[in-house]
């Protein structure tokens, strides 16, 4: 997350709605990307809480999230997706980088599938029933503005850093 990023967004309040929703989700997705950048391997994987969330945890789940909401939902193409319940779970194998990757990946497909549909469109989904593309981004903000505090605090608890570009 930058300055021009922030400026993105508070500049994005004069844009139309899907610009809005697409750049406060971007911004959201950004602030993820900073909280868990210039991390060592051990302080990523650090539990300050009793649950498995990490900062790497938090960002191997978002990166389901987002092949869930797009891919699953919204394209309604059928695919594995592992179990919420252990998506914060880390292999051994399983590097900050290579879930920033990761990550910085499912974005750029859940952008492009997006991008295809009108935030009118409606699809099936086996919880609400239906739900519009209008839909599935006013939840990602929510569920990835929800985990940037969770990584924030992280952060805070492991070196110190603070704020929206600490």
């Amino acid at each position: 997350m930058t300055d021009a990023d922030v400026l993105a967004v508070l500049g994005s309040v004069a844009g139309g709605e899907r610009e809005v929703l697409e750049t406060f989700l971007d911004c959201q997705r950004g602030i993820v990307r900073r909280k868990a950048t210039g991390l060592t391997e051990e302080q990523a994987r650090q539990r300050h809480v009793s649950s498995a969330t990490t900062v790497a945890g938090l960002v191997k789940h978002l990166t389901m999230v987002e092949h869930n909401w797009f891919v699953r939902v919204l394209e309604q193409r059928p695919s594995l997706t592992p179990d919420p319940g252990t998506s914060f779970v880390l292999g051994a194998d399983e590097t900050v980088g290579d879930l920033l990757t990761a990550y910085e990946a499912a974005c750029a497909r859940s952008r492009a599938s997006a991008a295809r549909f009108a935030l009118d469109h409606v699809v099936p989904q086996r919880q609400f029933g239906q739900v519009s593309l209008r839909w599935i981004l006013v939840h990602m903000i929510e569920e990835t503005a929800r985990h940037a505090g969770h990584a924030d605090i992280l952060r805070e608890l492991t070196d110190g850093a603070t704020g929206l570009l600490g």
